[in-house]
């Protein structure tokens, strides 16, 4: 064996040692709870979104010593399903403030909010074309760019792309940035066949484009390309990485014909398989081939991606949540299954899962808490935890737990908040915040109603 080889495993076996032996002697981390507070109230806009929509993004990001939220207003006189416009809320020692609005355009979803070099501010929006118009119908992507310490007016820019992609008001775009290089990727679907995407480099121009074919479902009754939404993606450099779930109507014909006699619709999505994909360098090499990171298609079961962790630019961590089956199924198409829900984790490097590990499992014969929300958070020293909500006896709550080297559970503490949230968004360095002692959340709060709750948690030893 090579000396560079034996150096880099002894180095690996030394670092696992002297982390293990730092958990045992320090314990489970200590949280504080240094803020929690409501930033805004929303009416429904009953157009089929919402403002934790873009769920795969995050509408929160930390730029100094500020954080920036954004968020839906519906527009009373607006029909939908582009009536709501854009909103973006800023939060300094004073407060919460009511900082930007886009009260000509319109739109249907949220706005997913990216950060570089802790000084430019960005905000991918998706204004209709027709804005008077009841419905749907196209749209045009645009990104806003801030400099918020600069005093300076904003800025529209508008990606590049392939063609004339026929974007419409349904965009599941993502929206991501690599903090330390400066790069910016769009990504927004284009019906049922791929998503188009656009890179800024870090010079500011969108110098790379491309299309995202969706996998193919071959074992499908009808085979079919399978759509891919709410993804988590990551922007390293130029390395891409891409994992999202299965949203497509439900393929099983059998299943598909009760659900209707259940519900009385003639449409259901599926839900129920994981994919991933990435290129080390998106301007010159195309996506890999996707990979299957996990499935519940056996017994029509459900599945969610949380979240990823770039730990280096061919080395990603997956977080997601799973259910084994459809209960209203069971009786007819799989009566010797069992229920069981899991949060679940993986590393993957260069396309290939190296390493699984479940990390809260409840099955139906033993039964235990459940995990239903997972984030990831990095701190500046390199330790890396999951901030998660779990139901379980005395109600839901929210959860800090260190992983290890090897994805192990260190250790769980439990966050006194007043409302845990149930759905929240992180300052994720997906979207360029950085690594830090506090936790930044945004999102629903348990005992509340049409409103968007923040917390800001500190992480002590």
């Amino acid at each position: 064996m090579p000396k560079s080889v034996r150096r880099v495993r002894l180095a690996a076996v030394l670092f696992t040692v002297a982390w293990e032996a730092m958990a045992a002697v320090g314990g489970p981390v200590k949280v504080r709870v240094e803020v929690e507070e409501s930033v805004y109230r929303y009416e429904p806009a009953n157009n089929g979104a919402g403002p934790m929509w873009c769920a795969g993004s995050t509408c929160l990001v930390r730029v100094g010593e500020d954080v920036f939220a954004s968020g839906l207003e519906t527009v009373p006189s607006a029909k939908p399903l582009n009536n709501c416009q854009w909103v973006l809320w800023r939060r300094t020692k004073a407060g919460w403030q009511r900082w930007a609005v886009d009260e000509s355009g319109r739109t249907r979803e949220p706005s997913p909010l990216a950060s570089i070099r802790r000084r430019d501010l960005f905000l991918s929006a998706n204004p209709t074309v027709n804005p008077g118009k009841e419905g749907g119908g196209p749209a045009r992507p645009e990104v806003w760019h801030w400099t918020p310490g600069s005093g300076s007016t904003p800025r529209r820019l508008l990606p590049s792309w392939e063609g004339t992609p026929k974007f419409s008001e349904h965009s599941y775009r993502t929206f991501i940035a690599d903090e330390v290089g400066g790069g910016l990727m769009l990504f927004q679907n284009v019906d049922y066949t791929h998503a188009e995407w656009s890179f800024r480099d870090p010079e500011g121009g969108w110098s790379a484009r491309g299309q995202l074919r969706w996998p193919w479902g071959a074992d499908y009754a009808k085979p079919q390309p399978i759509r891919i939404c709410y993804p988590a993606a990551g922007l390293s450099g130029r390395a891409v990485h891409f994992f999202g779930v299965s949203d497509i109507t439900e393929p099983n014909p059998a299943w598909r014909e009760f659900k209707r006699q259940l519900t009385g619709r003639e449409w259901d999505y599926d839900f129920r398989r994981l994919f991933y994909t990435w290129t080390p360098d998106v301007t010159r090499e195309p996506f890999g081939q996707w990979i299957e990171i996990a499935g519940r298609e056996s017994t029509c079961g459900w599945m969610w991606p949380c979240d990823l962790w770039v730990e280096s630019p061919e080395t990603v961590q997956l977080l997601w949540t799973e259910r084994a089956l459809d209960e209203r199924l069971r009786e007819k198409f799989f009566p010797q299954a069992r229920q069981s829900h899991a949060l679940a984790w993986a590393s993957v490097t260069r396309g290939r899962v190296t390493r699984r590990r479940v990390l809260m499992e409840s099955h139906e014969d033993a039964p235990q808490p459940v995990a239903t929300a997972a984030r990831f958070h990095g701190t500046p020293d390199g330790r890396l935890f999951v901030i998660r909500h779990v139901n379980g006896e005395g109600g839901g709550r929210n959860e800090v737990v260190e992983l290890g080297p090897q994805g192990e559970p260190l250790s769980v503490t439990r966050v006194p908040l007043e409302k845990p949230f149930t759905s929240f968004f992180t300052a994720t360095p997906r979207a360029g915040s950085p690594r830090s002692p506090w936790v930044d959340l945004l999102g629903v709060q348990a005992g509340t109603e049409n409103a968007i709750g923040y917390a800001r948690l500190r992480l002590l030893d």
